[in-house]
């Protein structure tokens, strides 16, 4: 597989050095990809990069995670207007084995064959590192021009709100460039590559391997991924979207692809996962067809959540999406954590009962009328029994004066009421 022109047709490529793809055609090449840890979990804006090395991987090479430990310490100026908070050792090492964890699932890192994966951490070269010793061995070969005129410090010098930058923020560039030349020396690292605000950062590297040790490297970036109508990419109203479970479920996760725009579906689907051109095409002519049926939005969140979670967590997330919008059954309900049954109804409007008066027995006419503000009269409710548009637990109310008790509640204590297709309420027994 070549790997550059596989980038090429999934739209993975904004800046690529001259000679890249010849390296990469003539040998197995090792080459990496660095990983901010001030987190213990990635979330989906560290996915491109990541299906850049996986896709590395697939061709042939060796990919290179490395957690940046050290350069962590210190946050990277690009892109950003404020300086961030530094990290202590015990808890970059802890979000280290987390952020591995999670790298597992994408790229192997067991294999025996020469282009199995490897993680490094920036911190076990740079801890030792005297003050003298960089600044001699690695800040005389590069000028203070040549870092000044990279976007990432002209932006943040030149920003309205900027107040400057620290010489700490400052250095970040070069300790990124020693990052490569260490890697190019130790490892034969012969390409880094990353997100397109990274450029700048990535070639201070291939130009201090140059200027150094007289050798050649490579970097390759992909563009920076936004929404079709602009905004940012990976954002929701509550934040990020992780990988970890514990912040994002496996049903949020799955919800947020499958309501990507068929724009971005399109973009994503070639970035997101693995299959190939025809089967990404053969889906594209399907969404033509019939865009009311979102086969792309469906595929790509199955892939994607499959790839990060497990099929199992796909099968439980596509029954939770079929509670809403498809012909599930109560049995659907009993089959959910409580933890997602909650998000499925995230929103909905929720009414407290009382479970005593309900292990009696209460007339469905009284329970949603006088007991929740379901119907704001009896005679309405009775209409809409009569239409059919009456549900408790997605089972049809026959008669309004039908009586639901206990055993109607889902884990011990819910019941769904539904008026018309769309209208949800959550009833909750206490």
């Amino acid at each position: 597989m070549n790997f550059v022109k596989e980038l090429r047709w999934r739209g993975m490529i904004q800046d690529v050095m001259p000679g890249t793809e010849e390296q990469l055609q003539k040998e197995l090449t090792s080459g990496y990809v660095g990983i901010d840890p001030t987190a213990d979990s990635l979330h989906i804006g560290h996915l491109v990069s990541v299906m850049i090395l996986k896709h590395f991987q697939r061709a042939g090479h060796r990919p290179v995670a490395l957690i940046g430990g050290a350069t962590g310490m210190i946050g990277d100026p690009s892109m950003k207007s404020a300086e961030r908070n530094l990290l202590d050792e015990a808890t970059l090492r802890h979000n280290q084995e987390s952020i591995k964890k999670q790298l597992a699932k994408f790229l192997d890192f067991e294999s025996d064959k020469p282009n199995a994966a490897v993680l490094v951490n920036n911190y076990d070269w740079m801890k030792d590192f005297s003050f003298l010793s960089f600044i001699r061995d690695v800040g005389k070969h590069i000028t203070v021009n040549y870092m000044m005129a990279k976007d990432s410090v002209k932006k943040r010098l030149n920003g309205e709100a900027s107040e400057g930058m620290s010489f700490t923020e400052f250095s970040y560039q070069l300790m990124q460039a020693y990052d490569f030349l260490h890697l190019y020396e130790t490892m034969g690292v012969r390409i880094q590559m990353g997100g397109s605000d990274q450029w700048g950062n990535i070639t201070t590297g291939t130009e201090l391997i140059r200027r150094k040790v007289g050798g050649e490297a490579f970097a390759l970036v992909c563009p920076l991924i936004k929404k079709a109508d602009g905004t940012k990419f990976g954002k929701t109203e509550s934040g990020n979207v992780w990988l970890d479970r514990r912040y994002t479920s496996p049903y949020k996760f799955y919800q947020f692809w499958l309501n990507v725009s068929d724009e971005d579906a399109d973009k994503y689907i070639k970035i997101f996962t693995a299959l190939s051109k025809e089967e990404i095409e053969g889906l594209v002519a399907e969404q033509k067809e019939a865009p009311h049926l979102r086969p792309l939005q469906k595929r790509l969140a199955k892939e994607v959540t499959i790839m990060v979670h497990s099929e199992e967590d796909y099968e439980q997330a596509l029954e939770a999406s079929n509670i809403l919008f498809g012909n599930a059954t109560a049995d659907a309900f009993k089959k959910l954590d409580e933890e997602t049954f909650l998000q499925v109804f995230e929103g909905v409007p929720t009414f407290d009962i009382s479970k005593e008066e309900l292990t009696a027995g209460i007339k469905a006419v009284d329970l949603l009328t006088e007991k929740a503000s379901v119907f704001p009269s009896k005679g309405e409710m009775r209409k809409t029994v009569q239409a059919g548009g009456v549900m408790i637990n997605k089972a049809k109310v026959e008669n309004f004066d039908d009586v639901v008790d206990a055993s109607s509640l889902i884990a011990d204590k819910y019941i769904i009421a539904q008026k018309g297709k769309k209208n949800y309420f959550l009833l909750i027994a206490k």
